[in-house]
């Protein structure tokens, strides 16, 4: 899935924003419409959802290092992994994730 990322405005690129999820690659975990919180100086690790920059585009993705490479990973098994040069190329790490009903609320990390 990529995204369009929204201006920031006045607010600080270190600061936490909401996105909202589109499409399906990302599912079930994160079903289109939700909204996910980006955390710019959340920690990097292997199993995280991160928004990375590839190619000028913004996607949202799980995180995997293995061996030293980095990859970009859709839960949905018919999109490609991806590789990436490393941490430098993630925007943020998903540190929560909320919907229309309270049962659809999650935190991560």
């Amino acid at each position: 899935m990529s995204i369009d990322m929204p201006s920031m405005g006045g607010c600080s690129s270190s600061e936490p924003f909401a996105l909202q999820v589109l499409g399906d690659s990302m599912a079930p975990e994160f079903e289109h419409g939700v909204i996910i919180i980006v955390d710019p100086s959340g920690v990097v690790q292997s199993g995280s959802y991160v928004v990375a920059q590839v190619d000028g585009e913004h996607l949202f993705r799980q995180l995997l290092i293995e061996g030293g490479a980095h990859y970009l990973v859709a839960l949905q098994e018919d999109h490609r992994r991806l590789e990436i040069p490393g941490p430098e190329a993630i925007v943020g790490v998903v540190t929560q994730r909320a919907g229309r009903r309270r049962s659809q609320h999650k935190h991560y990390g």
